[in-house]
C-alpha cells in the first residue's frame, strides 16, 4: 500500500471517533509503528483534526467534510496559481488563508523520488515570484503546441529556445527546450523567467533536438 492510500485508510478509520492505537493500525496496514506516528503528523499538518499522542492512541473528534481528491497536473497548476496570486495580494486574512491551505496541500502531496522536493506553492518562496512564473505558462503552452520559438530571459542571460515540454517535478514547473543560443538542451524553472517573447518562424523536429532525444539523455 502506498502512502496516499494508507493516509486515506487511516482517515477513514479515525472518522468513527474511537481511540485507535498506533500498534493496532500498524499491524492492520502492515507497516511499522514509527510509520504510523509519521502518518499522524502528516494528517494533522494537512488539517485533519487528529487528537492523541504516541503511546496513547489517536482519534478524530471533529467532522471531516472534504472527500479525497485526485487532481490532474492542470488542476494542480490552477490551484497553485490561485494560491500564489492571492498570497501576493494586500488582503492579510486571505493571504494567511492561502498560506495555510498551501501548507495542507504540501503535507499530502505524493512523495517524489530523488532529492527532497521544494515545498508546494510558496512555503519558502515569495508569493509574487510564484505568481510571476505562472503568468508565463499560457505563452509557453501555446508555443509548444504551435512549435513557436521563444526568447527567454533569466538570470541576466537570454536564450532562443524551441520549447518542447512543461514538466512538474519536485513541486516546481520547468520548461524543457532546445537552446539555439547554446546548442544544447535547457531546462528552465518557469518561476525564474524574467521575460518571455515569441519569435517569428516555427521550428520543425531535427535529429538530436527533439523531446525524445532529451528523454533518452536523461534516462541514460
Amino acid at each position: 500500500m502506498n502512502r496516499k492510500d494508507r493516509l486515506y485508510a487511516l482517515t477513514q478509520r479515525l472518522r468513527d471517533g474511537k481511540l485507535h492505537t498506533a500498534e493496532a493500525m500498524a499491524q492492520d496496514l502492515g507497516v511499522s509503528v514509527r510509520t504510523i506516528y509519521r502518518d499522524m503528523e502528516v494528517l494533522a499538518a494537512s488539517g485533519v483534526p487528529v487528537e492523541g499522542a504516541r503511546g496513547y492512541g489517536y482519534t478524530v473528534q471533529a467532522a471531516i467534510t472534504l472527500p479525497p481528491l485526485n487532481l490532474t497536473e492542470d488542476e494542480l497548476e490552477a490551484l497553485h496559481l490561485a494560491l500564489a496570486a492571492l498570497g501576493a495580494s494586500d488582503l492579510p486574512e486571505q493571504a494567511g488563508a492561502a498560506r495555510s491551505l498551501a501548507a495542507k496541500i504540501e503535507a499530502v502531496l505524493p512523495e517524489d523520488a530523488g532529492p527532497a522536493p521544494a515545498p508546494f506553492g510558496f512555503a519558502t518562496e515569495s508569493f509574487a515570484e510564484a505568481a510571476r512564473g505562472f503568468v508565463h505558462m499560457p505563452v509557453i503552452r501555446a508555443a509548444i503546441r504551435a512549435r513557436q520559438r521563444l526568447r527567454v530571459s533569466t538570470g541576466g542571460k537570454s536564450h532562443d529556445i524551441r520549447p518542447l515540454h512543461l514538466d512538474y517535478f519536485g513541486r516546481v514547473w520547468t520548461c524543457v527546450g532546445w537552446d539555439e543560443t547554446e546548442g544544447g538542451f535547457l531546462s528552465l524553472r518557469v518561476d525564474r523567467i524574467d521575460d518571455l517573447t515569441p519569435l517569428p518562424g516555427l521550428f520543425v523536429d531535427e535529429p538530436g533536438k527533439t523531446l525524445a532525444d532529451w528523454r533518452r539523455g536523461t534516462s541514460g
